[in-house]
Order: structure tokens, then sequence, then C-alpha cells
């Protein structure tokens, strides 16, 4: 482990990067492309999610390892740049977005939103939807959220989808593509309940009896499962799966469902100094403390802090609750021997990729032993 950190520190310096960045090992991306290429079912696509991966160069580069051009898609700004950059992508809407939102991006009309497929989750959001399509006189592809067990909304049963199908045929300018089902409770459900292989399965059963309400020509886009359960569907009646976090592999990934995958992204920072620490008051409190094993004796700060992240390197450094987080320079307590020296770089491996991918501007693309380029982040906004 010491020895992969202490490459990439090398690569960081003789690249000229000593402030905070988000660094991809894009050999171990690779390495996870292979395992998904080897592991899913060959009746599923895959759909990237753009959220999760917010960096075009990143997500055209694992379109075209995988042959996809399918995506995943959570906000009009995402969705306009990926449009523009992908001309024949297909995007579809991970989530219900808020009629005003749409009408907006749609307005604009500086990017072709008929490759985009809108999230109905609800009867009323589908007359809004009709209503627009009816303001503006276009057509509006749409696909119906159903619920499988999360709970987090969509149609409950097959019944309100057959009602939703049935209001749909008022609405002529919008054609129903398929539906999307999400499970990501499955992996969490603990074994007195049935734990995680029966959830799927219910799951699955579940979104049958929902696609048995559609029509011939409502079937194009029978989406389930993300990252931590998309390798596990076999055999089902969805025809594709939406994947993100995976390639990269943050920690809440870390599942059963991704097991040998290879975490491929890191906050890599200087660290600024190294610290015999003191807490403010009497010193007193602090010998205390640490004698009870509930403050270092010896830590540092780093450049910057307060990321979704968790500490890796150097081995055994962690945060510390008593002098709190900071995004400006954060303390970290070290082990008593730790070796570290101003000027070293510290690691933290993020617990999720979006929104942490895009908070460096740029990605430093590590490769072969060195830092091969710079991937531009889209912005948060």
């Amino acid at each position: 482990m010491s020895a992969y950190f202490f490459t990439l520190s090398n690569a960081l310096k003789e690249a000229g990067i000593f402030q905070p960045c988000l660094l991809l090992d894009r050999d171990r991306l690779d390495g996870n492309i292979a395992l998904v290429k080897e592991r899913l079912d060959p009746g599923l696509a895959v759909r990237l999610v753009d959220k999760s991966l917010a960096c075009l160069p990143l997500l055209a580069h694992i379109g075209q390892a995988l042959g996809t051009s399918s995506f995943m898609t959570f906000h009009p700004p995402i969705s306009e740049a990926v449009l523009k950059a992908f001309p024949g992508a297909d995007l579809l809407y991970g989530k219900p977005m808020p009629i005003g939102a749409a009408r907006a991006a749609l307005a604009k009309a500086d990017a072709d939103w008929s490759r985009v497929c809108w999230l109905i989750d609800s009867e009323e959001r589908l007359a809004e939807y009709g209503a627009l399509a009816d303001q503006l006189d276009i057509v509006l592809r749409i696909a119906f959220e159903i619920d499988v067990g999360l709970h987090r909304g969509g149609f409950a049963d097959p019944e309100a989808l057959s009602r939703a199908l049935n209001a749909l045929q008022a609405h002529k300018r919008l054609h129903c593509e398929g539906v999307m089902a999400y499970e990501a409770h499955a992996p969490l459900i603990p074994g007195l309940f049935g734990g995680p292989t029966k959830a799927l399965a219910k799951a699955s059963a579940q979104a049958v009896a929902f696609v048995a309400c559609l029509g011939a020509d409502q079937r194009r886009i029978l989406n389930i499962g993300g990252s931590k359960t998309a390798l596990l569907h076999h055999g089902g009646v969805a025809n594709e799966v939406s994947m993100g976090s995976a390639f990269v592999l943050p920690s809440d990934f870390d599942t059963p469902g991704l097991d040998g995958f290879q975490p491929a992204a890191f906050i890599a920072t200087p660290i600024l100094k190294m610290v015999e620490p003191m807490l403010p008051g009497p010193p007193a409190v602090t010998g205390l403390l640490q004698a009870l094993g509930r403050f270092p004796r010896q830590g540092c700060y780093l450049y910057g802090g307060k990321w979704m992240a968790e500490p890796v390197f150097p081995e055994g450094m962690k945060t510390n609750g008593l002098l709190g987080l900071s995004s400006n320079q954060q303390f970290m307590g070290l082990p008593a021997d730790a070796t570290a020296r101003p000027g070293d770089y510290a690691f933290l491996r993020p617990t999720q990729s979006e929104a942490v991918l895009q908070q460096f501007g740029s990605i430093a693309v590590f490769s072969g032993g060195r830092i091969a380029d710079r991937w531009p982040a889209l912005p948060m906004a």
C-alpha cells in the first residue's frame, strides 16, 4: 500500500502539482471496466450515470470501452453538456425534474433535447408534462419511475402504473419509452429479513409485473439497478442497468456486488505542517486525553480539508473530533512513529464520486507511473 502511494506522490511532484487535486488512476479504472465487461449479463446494456462521472473525457473513455452512448442524467446543465459532447447520446433522467426546470431547458433550445427521456413519477407530473408538450408543440419522451422496494417515490404498484398509462392516452405529444426501477435498498437488507439476495429477487419480480402493463411499443427502456447491484442481475426482464460510481469505487461502494474492483480516485493534498498537537487551554488537559488515547501525540495539518473522503495515507492518519474539521487546513492525527514530513502528500479516498470529482476543477490522470493527462471536470452549477 505504501509503495503505491509513494508512486503517486512522485508522479504529482514530477507533474508540478502542489495543491489539493483529484487524482484518477486510469490503469485501475481500466481494470474495473474489464470486470464490468466480464461480469455483466450479456442481455444487459450499460447506461452511464453522468452525475457520478461528471467529466466528459471520463465518460467518453468508459463509453468507448463499453460501446455505450446511453447516459442516466440528473441535472440540466450536465445534461446539456453531455448532449453537446456526444451527438449520438441517449439520456434518461434518473429523477423527476420540476416542470419549471424542464420548461427552462427546452426553451433554451441550444441542445437536442429530443434525445432526452423525462422521468414521470405520478399522474400529476404526467399531466404537467403533457401540458408542457402541448404548449411547446413538441413530442416528449417519458419513462415511468416504478417502486420495487426502495420506497423513494414513483408508482407504488402495477395498478397505479396502469391508471397512468390510461391517462397517457389523453396526452398525444407524450411517448412512453419504458420504466426505471432502482433497488439500492437490496444490499442493505439484513439476513433477518431475507438478506440482499432475496431482496434483489423480489425487486426483479416486481419489475416483471410493472413491465407487463406496458404495450409492445413502450418497452425500449427497461432500466433497473445501480452500481451496487448492476452485476448481480441475470435473466430478468430488464434490458439495461445504470452504473457510475463503480468505475472509480469510492468507499460507499465497497459491497459484495463489486468484489475485486479497485479504488481508482483519490484526493491528494500536501502536508503543510507536522506538529506535536496541543489543545487550547491547560496543557494538562492535552496530556490527560493523550494518556487516555483520545488525542494523538503526533499530527499534521493538510492543505485544505473537510472533503467527503476518508484518509488512507500516511497509514494510520485519522480525523480528530476534538480539533474539528477545516476546509482551509485540516488537522489529522498520526501514529506516534509516523515519518511523514511537510511537503509530503496525504491521500484520502472519496466516500462518493458524485460532486467530489467536480471539486477541483480538473482531474489529474495517473497512468504508467506518471500524470499522463488533465481532464476538466464539469462545473458544479
